[in-house]
């Protein structure tokens, strides 16, 4: 069983940054491939980013390239992610998550993943 608690949301200008963690308890979070998602209001949610067990690859959805880095850190079971250049369209409900997708191309599903937190909300204003 792997709890995971977000935190780092708030409201930032467009063209601002924020920094989001999301730490995880159990001893076994070296072994999850860890994933964002977020869910706009009214929207699915959709993959954002995810980064494999060993952080050796990271994958991105289109909209974020460039602009989001995901990391983690897996002496203090945590994953990040740092958004630049904000843009109002970015304003969501952030999730982390964490699982065993079965092959990489499976990182970008939510099915890929067996934990979830309770998210964080992010707002970008214009």
């Amino acid at each position: 069983q792997v709890q995971l608690v977000e935190s780092g949301g708030g409201l930032v200008q467009a063209g601002g940054s924020l920094r989001l963690s999301c730490v995880a308890s159990g001893r076994t979070f070296s072994s999850y491939d860890m994933g964002w998602f977020r869910q706009a209001p009214g929207k699915e949610r959709d993959f954002v980013a995810a980064i494999t067990w060993s952080g050796g690859s990271t994958y991105y959805a289109d909209s974020v390239k460039g602009r989001f880095t995901i990391s983690r850190d897996n002496a203090k079971n945590t994953v990040y992610m740092q958004m630049n250049s904000l843009k109002p369209e970015d304003t969501a409900v952030y999730y982390c998550a964490a699982g065993r997708p079965p092959r990489p191309s499976m990182s970008r599903f939510r099915s890929g993943y067996d934990y979830w937190g309770q998210g964080t909300q992010v707002t970008v204003s214009t």
